[in-house]
């Protein structure tokens, strides 16, 4: 079996040949934006996500990373268009969890346990108003389980800035479970960051 970049080398003399990756990668490319945008846009998202790569598939470069993480990226480009319905669907999927009881995977990553339906409820909204840049490494790390440099990869940033926005990421949502709110975190996350530009 070829790797996939062999695949996407293969396929820049033979069109016939990309169709593999589309096999290999729907799947998850689906179920991704299927958490982030919902089943209603989801199939858009997924095949356009493929078109693009495809139209795009001369200027992969294997060197850089895997075409799993560069796939995922091109998805996280195109659900920018569908922020509202995002937001929605965060709000929905907590509004499940809450019925449920039963905690999500994303915030397992803050080793928090989410078992009231006021704090999930609370998180998710946090979630959904959290900065585009932020927003989008918490979910590629947490929800396409990407690592930091197939995130880097996929947002075209330095490993570093991935570390930095997943750890603002992270502390604005622990804020919002210790605060109460997404408001009184966000007024102290600002108190966390003046104390350290003073300590600077």
């Amino acid at each position: 079996m070829n790797s996939d970049s062999e695949i996407v080398l293969r396929s820049l003399s033979e069109p016939a040949v990309f169709g593999a990756l589309y096999e290999r990668y729907a799947d998850l490319v689906y179920r991704y934006t299927t958490s982030r945008v919902g089943q209603t846009f989801a199939d858009d998202v997924t095949s356009e996500t493929f078109l693009v790569a495809f139209q795009r598939r001369r200027a992969f470069d294997p060197e850089r990373g895997q075409v799993s993480a560069w796939l995922m990226g091109i998805a996280t480009t195109l659900m920018k268009k569908h922020a509202r319905e995002e937001a929605r669907t965060i709000r929905s999927a907590a509004a499940e969890l809450a019925a449920a009881s039963v905690p999500t995977d994303v915030f397992e990553q803050l080793g928090t346990r989410l078992d009231a339906a006021a704090l999930v409820g609370r998180i998710a909204d946090a979630l959904a108003r959290l900065p585009a840049k932020y927003r989008d490494v918490l979910l590629l790390h947490a929800w396409a389980d990407l690592d930091y440099p197939g995130i880097a990869q996929a947002l075209d940033i330095p490993v570093g800035t991935v570390a930095s926005r997943l750890n603002r990421a992270r502390t604005t949502l622990r804020a919002v479970a210790e605060a109460g709110s997404p408001r009184d975190a966000e007024v102290e996350h600002g108190r966390v960051d003046a104390r350290a530009q003073h300590a600077q």
